[in-house]
């Protein structure tokens, strides 16, 4: 749920500012999702640690009086420890966004609790402020596969049992990059 000030001309135009600088942190570390399914398959990915992004976001932010501020709070009736991320301007104006971190329960495991707060706040404060600190996985389900442009002076392909000579599948089927 995003929340803000009355009005937020000012940390807009800041904000725009600061945004016209804004580099994507490096994503120099990889993570693993393993999969629950009896294939045990995996999936890696590429993030930008909490850390590097925190040392951008607040030097150029910083530039443009706009200050980070993230606070905890447990919402006893959900059931769950919330994350407030408030962007501050000097002029007394915010924007601020209110992320889920986990269930109430966790709290007696805080070195999970403090994995899922960590990638909360790198959500977060990514999102405000407008930046990607990992790679795009949810796209790669909507990726579509593309023919390949047929070559004028390759001789026409004789088709057996709905394949290129009876072999396996074109070898040269090319899927769009994710970025």
């Amino acid at each position: 749920m995003q929340r803000s000030s009355d009005t937020i001309g000012t940390i807009a135009a800041a904000l725009a500012k600061a945004q016209a600088q804004l580099v994507n942190p490096e994503k120099s570390s990889v993570a693993t999702i393993r999969s629950d399914e009896a294939s045990g398959s995996e999936r890696s990915y590429r993030y930008a640690p909490l850390s590097s992004g925190l040392d951008i976001v607040r030097k150029t932010l910083s530039q443009y009086e706009i200050a980070t501020v993230q606070t905890t709070s447990i919402d006893e009736a959900a059931g769950i420890v919330r994350l407030s991320t408030v962007l501050a301007h000097a002029s007394g104006e915010w924007i601020a966004s209110d992320w889920p971190v986990c269930p109430l329960a966790e709290t007696e495991r805080p070195q999970q609790m403090g994995a899922a707060l960590t990638y909360a706040r790198r959500y977060s404060l990514f999102t405000l402020v407008g930046i990607a600190g990992e790679d795009d996985m949810d796209a790669r389900d909507l990726i579509a596969p593309t023919k390949p442009s047929p070559r004028a002076e390759e001789p026409p392909v004789r088709k057996t049992r709905g394949r290129p000579n009876g072999g396996p599948p074109h070898p040269n089927q090319t899927f769009s990059g994710v970025s």
